[in-house]
């Protein structure tokens, strides 16, 4: 199960503790293309267990995470790798375009 991650601990998850590369979906509960990617997310987190980190935060529950980071739209997705925003999504994205973006952060 992809963990739930919020403004306390957004930045010691994210960028100061990950050693892999992290997905961080910024999501809402009432947003249907939101519970769509979620499982697309879960099946990537079970084959990638261990070579990336990925994780969740409600924008919702979570302003201060949201707005720092300019989401205006969900799902979007930011991907990190040591600490650094290195690509994002906005929108419903196929389960290929996300595992390529997280093999180039794996691979680089």
């Amino acid at each position: 199960m992809i963990q739930e991650i919020n403004d306390n601990n957004f930045d010691q998850l994210v960028i100061l503790d990950s050693s892999l590369p992290v997905l961080v979906d910024f999501w809402a509960p009432w947003c249907a293309p939101c519970r769509t990617l979620s499982n697309i997310l879960e099946e990537i987190l079970i084959e990638y267990e261990g070579k990336v980190s990925i994780l969740k935060l409600n924008v919702d529950k979570n302003e201060k995470t949201a707005s720092k980071y300019g989401i205006r739209s969900i799902p979007t997705m930011f991907f990190f790798k040591n600490g650094i925003k290195k690509d994002s999504h906005i929108g419903i994205s196929s389960k290929d375009e996300i595992v390529k973006k997280l093999n180039f952060l794996i691979e680089k």
